[in-house]
């Protein structure tokens, strides 16, 4: 048997830090919308026992320390599954990049197991099982547009953000999540207006929506690679309604509600960096 699953990419349309926990995780409240930039898995029953996961790109790890495997090893071990499974990943989100590539291909593993092992498990316990691997697995499981609280497991699914098309580009460097919220100072950062961006997405108020978009850990990923601020100068430069690092970089994305402009910037930032896509957003 065989399970196809599409892995969206996210963009955070808001995110602020608003304290750290006494977990040491981050209380963080945000937006987030899906993307039509995807990874793509194929999901296939196998005779032995074992995890195998493969992938068209030579740098990503198969192993243990891939989302993919560790999802999959997760649900084997508490359903105590016999069975082994195949799972090749279609990698065309960068990695690294602030766009949750591994979250959702974690979250597409997850759909594809739940029906491939018959498991009938509800969202509620795919997400408790999601948030083991990553914080941002709970947005990519319900995907389109939320709002997401605590440190990434309370997802409120809201009407889509008005429709338009998103640059995205990535710098060539990489930025570890972690390693951004352990500099982080949420005392020292000025907080975005998230309920003022999700009235103006409720409302389709599309000028209202980038007015009020915002993402505190810009300052601090900025501070160490000032490349992600130059790429926002451009992208505005060249006539993005707006630029915005999604998640804590290296990624930057714009907003253009008109297909020409979106294609200018597209063409303008292919001379400086590789890994640039021109995509909607999804419905």
């Amino acid at each position: 048997m065989e399970i196809y699953e599409k892995a969206p990419a996210k963009i955070n349309l808001g995110l602020d830090v608003l304290y750290k926990r006494a977990d040491d995780y981050h209380e963080l409240k945000m937006v987030m919308a899906s993307v039509d930039l995807a990874d793509h898995l194929k999901i296939e029953s196998l005779p032995t026992d074992e995890i195998i996961v493969t992938s068209n790109k030579a740098f990503l790890p198969v192993d243990k320390r891939n989302n993919v495997y560790q999802a999959a090893e997760i649900l084997k071990k508490r359903y105590q599954i016999q069975k082994g499974v195949k799972i090749t990943i279609e990698k065309r989100i960068p990695v690294a990049a602030g766009l949750g590539g591994g979250s959702s291909d974690c979250a597409a593993a997850l759909r594809g197991l739940n029906r491939l092992w018959d498991l009938g498990l509800s969202m509620d316990e795919l997400i408790e099982i999601g948030m083991q691997v990553g914080t941002d697995v709970p947005f990519c499981l319900h995907g389109t547009t939320a709002k997401i609280s605590g440190k990434g497991e309370i997802v409120e699914p809201i009407v889509s953000m008005p429709q338009c098309w998103v640059v995205l580009v990535k710098p060539r460097i990489s930025v570890s999540t972690r390693k951004i919220f352990q500099i982080v100072d949420a005392t020292q950062l000025e907080h975005v207006p998230i309920d003022d961006l999700i009235a103006a997405i409720e409302a389709q108020d599309y000028q209202a929506m980038i007015a009020n978009m915002g993402n505190n850990l810009e300052s601090v990923t900025i501070q160490k690679y000032p490349v992600v601020q130059k790429m926002k100068d451009k992208m505005l430069k060249f006539g993005a309604d707006v630029a915005m690092m999604s998640g804590s970089g290296p990624t930057v994305f714009a907003l253009c509600q008109k297909y020409s402009r979106a294609q200018r910037i597209y063409n303008a930032l292919k001379g400086f960096c590789e890994e640039v896509y021109l995509v909607r957003t999804l419905p």
